[in-house]
């Protein structure tokens, strides 16, 4: 009996304290999400971009300028003279209004005050009143990613909508004013 006592319990502590082995995946799919998005990504600014394009080449008498972040313009009323433009933290005063890329309008003619840099507002409209001086009026065009991009603005722009917008610059007050 008591060689079954011992047997056992060695059967016991050789097998019972075994700790259980690590279940191995079935299969990895590292990164399928991110490559999708961006292979959708590409796909969505290349449509864009042909759209924007038209735009142009329908519009020979406007003079478009590409920006360096990724948008287009023009200027419906340009200022020569070297005046200021607006930095981090001057208080612009503009009237804006919004169209689709079809040109159809989803804001009419708005005003607002606006703190640069420091205030809530889309990319493009942002980087777009850094070009601009008071007085100066310009047409701008943004892709969906320079816009509300994909979650649009909660109200009447939808996901990935391009957008046109006419802005006149007012104002600026200089934040050391």
């Amino acid at each position: 009996m008591r060689n079954l006592l011992i047997i056992t319990t060695l059967l016991l502590l050789c097998y019972g304290c075994k700790s259980p082995e690590a279940r191995m995946p079935e299969s990895v799919q590292s990164g399928s999400f991110l490559k999708e998005s961006a292979e959708r990504n590409k796909k969505l600014n290349e449509k864009e971009n042909q759209l924007i394009q038209k735009i142009i080449k329908n519009n020979p008498d406007k003079n478009y300028i590409a920006s360096e972040s990724g948008f287009w313009y023009y200027y419906n009323t340009k200022v020569e003279s070297d005046t200021i433009q607006p930095q981090f933290g001057d208080i612009v005063d503009f009237d804006y209004n919004i169209s689709n890329i079809k040109g159809e309008e989803i804001y009419g003619m708005e005003n607002r005050t606006y703190v640069m840099d420091k205030q809530e507002l889309f990319t493009g409209l942002r980087e777009g009143l850094k070009l601009m001086k008071p007085e100066e009026s310009i047409t701008f065009i943004f892709p969906s990613q320079k816009a509300f991009g994909y979650y649009g603005d909660e109200n009447k722009i939808g996901t990935n909508i391009p957008l046109i917008c006419e802005v006149t610059l007012n104002t600026i007050k200089q934040e050391n004013d």
